[in-house]
């Protein structure tokens, strides 16, 4: 079981039932305690060795899995708010072993490198439609997140 330590982040292990013409994924059921409601669905394409960082949403919850490839999420909270300001929480996701849905809250920040040889592919069910201006995106280098992609290591402040 893995736990995060950032305050709005709830990781859930996802169902795959067996089947040997092929699998079948779950990603998330309304009757679940992380569902909220339905905004949209899409699919998000990581090539091998791409990194797609910082974004950030104020108003949109996002619900992460990856049925297929090996990716690490890196999540970073700057909330002031929050107890787990300046904190920063890694995992790695993809089949067979790592199958999980990780749910974030609106104000946490996120990124994604691609750890596979094939192409990766992140599900994302929100729950608000996306809308460009309540989201945020910086350069995975900005010096708001001390974070280096290429080490995979928070950086000394």
């Amino acid at each position: 079981m893995i736990i995060s330590n950032i305050e709005g982040v709830k990781i859930t292990k996802i169902s795959e039932i067996k089947d040997n013409r092929g699998n079948i994924l779950h990603m998330l059921r309304s009757d679940e305690e992380h569902f909220i409601q339905f905004g949209e669905c899409y699919f998000s394409e990581l090539l091998p060795g791409a990194i797609k960082a910082w974004k950030c949403h104020r108003k949109q919850i996002q619900n992460f899995a990856v049925p297929v490839g090996r990716v690490l999420l890196v999540i970073y909270d700057n909330r002031d708010f929050s107890a787990t300001n300046g904190e920063f929480f890694e995992v790695k996701l993809g089949r067979p072993d790592a199958y999980y849905r990780i749910s974030i809250n609106a104000g946490i920040w996120y990124g994604f490198k691609s750890l596979s040889n094939q192409n990766s592919l992140i599900s994302n069910c929100t729950n608000i439609p996306h809308n460009k201006s309540e989201c945020e995106t910086i350069d995975l280098d900005d010096c708001l997140i001390p974070y280096n992609w290429v080490t995979e290591n928070v950086l000394i402040r």
